[in-house]
C-alpha cells in the first residue's frame, strides 16, 4: 500500500471535534500536510489550548479513524499544539498576588461566605486591591451576595493566552462557577470535574496585581481543599465558626487540616460570627442564642488570635440577599465591624510574613505519602476477643482492632496517608 496525503486528511475528516462540532479539516485543526515516511504517519493538530477537555478524546479518535480508513499496519504519530499559550506551572501561579487567605469552616451553615464577602470589600475599602475567588463549585454564592448574578466574565487575550476576565465590584475582583452554570440546576460533577474547573478559575483568570487574594472555601475538608493547598501557596486560613459546640467541634478538623504537618499553612485566627443577636429597636442589648464565647474559648485554647466576634444583625442577612456587603457601607455597625476585622487580618499577615517563611505548595509533601488504601481479606480467621491486626503502608501505622471472637470474611480498608 502506498500512502498519500489525500488518504489521511479524507480520514481525518470523518473526525468531529466537539468544540467546534466540525470535522478536524474544517476546524482547520491541521497545521501542515501529514507528513509520510513509508507505513508511518505523522500529524500535527492543532488546539485551542493545552487543557482543552477534547484534546485526548479527539486525539484517540484521529488515530482510529486513520487505522480504520486507511490501515491498521499504519503507524501513527499525533503531535498537538496550541494556539494559547500553555498554562503556567504549579509554583508560578499567580505572581501578581502577594497574600492569599483562605477562608474556612469546618460546618456549613455558619456565615463563613458573609464573612468571605465582607473580609473582601473591607479590605478594598483600606486601599487594598483585592480578588475574591467562590471556590465552593457545588454551592455557589458569591454572585448573589455582590448582586451580580445575570453578570458572564469574558475572555480577554494576554501573554499569547485566552484568559477569563473577572467581574468588577465594590472594588473587589471576583470570580465564581456560580457565573457558568444555571443558578436552578444542580451541578451534579465528580470530584474530578470540581477541582478541574477550579484549578481555571485560578490559572486561566487575568488576576492581575493584588494585595490580597480572598478564597471562600467550602465547608468541612474535601476535594477541593486539598486542591488549593496542592495549587497555591496560601499564606493563612481564617477559620470562621459560631460559638455552639457542634459547630467548634467541626472547627477544630479545620484548623487540624492546615496546621498539618504536610500542610502547615498557618492559622492567621478565628471569627466568631453571630455571636449575639441584638435586635435593631435594642442595640444595647445581647441575647447569646448559639452559646457565650464559645470561639474565643477555642481561640485561648489553641493558642490562636481571636479576629472578631461579630453579631447576629438582620440588617447583615438583608444586605446579603440584596447584593450589597455591610462592608460596604462603613458608617453603620456592621460596616465597622468588618473594618476591624479588615485590620486585624491585615497586622496577622503582616506579623505571619515578618516571621514565617512562605508556605511551601503542600503537592511537594503529598508526593513522598499517598493515600493508600489496603484491601485484606482473611478467610477462616480465628482468634479471641481484641486482638489486633497491624497493617504497614507508608510512614505510619494503623491498628484494626477485632470485636468478635470470630470472623469467617475479615475485610480491612485501611487508610495511610495522605496524596
Amino acid at each position: 500500500m502506498t500512502l498519500y496525503p489525500k488518504l489521511i486528511t479524507d480520514a481525518l475528516a470523518t473526525v468531529m471535534y466537539p468544540g467546534t462540532k466540525k470535522n478536524l479539516i474544517e476546524s482547520d485543526m491541521l497545521a501542515d500536510q501529514p507528513q509520510i515516511d513509508g507505513m508511518k504517519v505523522k500529524v500535527i493538530l492543532t488546539f485551542p489550548r493545552d487543557t482543552d477537555p477534547f484534546l485526548k478524546s479527539t486525539v484517540k479518535a484521529a488515530e482510529a479513524a486513520i487505522h480504520y480508513h486507511v490501515g491498521k499496519e499504519v503507524e501513527v504519530e499525533i503531535v498537538t499544539e496550541f494556539k494559547s499559550q500553555p498554562r503556567p506551572e504549579v509554583g508560578k501561579l499567580l505572581p501578581g498576588v502577594k497574600n492569599i487567605i483562605a477562608v474556612s469552616s469546618g460546618k456549613g451553615g455558619v456565615g463563613k461566605s458573609t464573612v468571605s464577602a465582607n473580609l473582601a470589600v473591607a479590605l478594598a475599602k483600606l486601599g487594598y486591591k483585592v480578588g475574591l475567588l467562590d471556590t465552593d463549585i457545588f454551592g455557589p454564592s458569591m454572585p448573589k451576595m455582590f448582586g451580580v448574578e445575570e453578570e458572564r466574565p469574558y475572555a480577554v487575550e494576554k501573554d499569547g493566552r485566552q484568559l477569563i476576565e473577572p467581574i468588577e465590584k465594590y472594588g473587589v475582583k471576583l470570580l465564581s462557577i456560580g457565573f457558568f452554570v444555571n443558578p436552578d440546576t444542580a451541578t451534579l460533577w465528580r470530584g474530578g470535574m470540581a477541582t478541574s474547573a477550579l484549578k481555571q478559575l485560578i490559572a486561566d483568570a487575568d488576576w492581575g496585581d493584588l494585595d490580597y487574594f480572598i478564597l471562600d472555601t467550602p465547608p468541612g475538608t474535601s476535594d477541593i481543599h486539598l486542591t488549593l493547598l496542592q495549587t497555591l501557596s496560601i499564606t493563612g486560613a481564617v477559620i470562621v465558626s459560631t460559638p455552639q459546640k457542634v459547630a467548634l467541634a467541626d472547627a477544630r478538623k479545620g484548623i487540624d487540616m492546615y496546621m498539618n504537618e504536610k500542610v502547615n499553612v498557618p492559622i492567621l485566627g478565628l471569627v466568631e460570627n453571630m455571636a449575639w443577636f441584638t435586635p435593631a429597636e435594642l442595640p444595647e442589648n445581647k441575647y447569646y442564642i448559639f452559646g457565650k464565647e464559645g470561639c474565643k474559648e477555642l481561640a485561648k485554647e489553641m493558642n490562636l488570635p481571636l479576629l472578631a466576634q461579630l453579631p447576629m444583625v438582620q440588617s447583615v442577612c438583608n444586605n446579603g440577599d440584596q447584593g450589597q456587603p455591610s462592608a460596604v457601607d462603613t458608617d453603620t455597625i456592621m460596616g465597622q465591624a468588618f473594618l476591624s476585622l479588615a485590620q486585624s487580618v491585615v497586622t496577622m499577615v503582616n506579623r505571619r510574613n515578618k516571621e514565617l517563611p512562605k508556605t511551601k505548595i503542600a503537592g511537594d509533601a503529598f508526593k513522598q505519602a499517598k493515600y493508600l488504601t489496603k484491601l485484606t481479606i482473611t478467610k477462616n480467621v480465628q482468634r479471641g476477643y481484641g486482638t489486633k491486626y497491624r497493617f504497614a503502608g507508608c510512614d505510619r501505622l494503623k491498628t484494626v482492632e477485632v470485636k468478635a471472637g470470630k470472623l469467617n470474611y475479615a475485610i480491612f480498608v485501611v487508610f495511610f496517608g495522605t496524596v
